[in-house]
């Protein structure tokens, strides 16, 4: 359930539906599938990964952090900062939707928190659970992009614009806090 609440691809729909209409169609299966080999393998390796670059985890969230604010300020203030490439479909597919969207800085070092408290067969039947739902949602977004509307879009892609955006402001405030050891 941290997993899921922390992906929270429910509360990504209106990015999902701005990106399929950007990229023209998204491959359903293969953001959900590297969205989880992506949360695999960062759950045995990221912790070595970072540190084998010099990046620590707190460093890795500012920066993702970052990245969430910029798809919040589109949503939010319906500008375009991110330029598609010609090779649209399979770029969709990773950026930003796999990562860092799905597979985002929140929810890798959850990853990391979570391998403190919980077996690591329990993360992984979680990652796929949630795989399954990504898989789901992504597959179903154009059903549910018509069940709302085009104002009911608009309005959900406002509010959850604001929500990502309070939970960049948050990802960067408690992480540069621990970077700097702010009390």
């Amino acid at each position: 359930m941290v997993l899921f609440a922390v992906i929270d691809i429910v509360g990504n729909i209106p990015i999902v539906i701005d990106l399929r209409k950007k990229a023209g169609h998204i491959q359903s299966e293969k953001a959900a599938i590297i969205a989880g080999v992506i949360l695999i393998v960062f759950l045995f390796l990221g912790k070595s990964i970072l540190n084998l670059i010099g990046i620590d985890v707190n460093s890795f969230a500012v920066a993702g952090a970052f990245i969430l604010f910029f798809i919040a300020l589109e949503m939010i203030l319906g500008i375009t900062l991110y330029k598609q490439d010609e090779n649209a479909s399979m770029t969709t597919a990773v950026f930003p939707l796999a990562f860092p969207l799905i597979a985002g800085p929140g929810s890798l070092t959850t990853l990391l928190s979570l391998r403190a408290e919980f077996s690591t067969e329990n993360i992984i039947v979680a990652v796929l659970m949630n795989v399954v739902i990504i898989y789901i949602v992504l597959k179903t977004s154009s059903k549910i992009e018509r069940f709302l509307g085009a104002n009911g879009i608009n309005i959900v892609r406002k509010v959850f614009g604001v929500i990502l955006l309070a939970i960049a402001v948050k990802l960067f405030a408690h992480n540069i806090k621990a970077l700097f050891d702010i009390a």
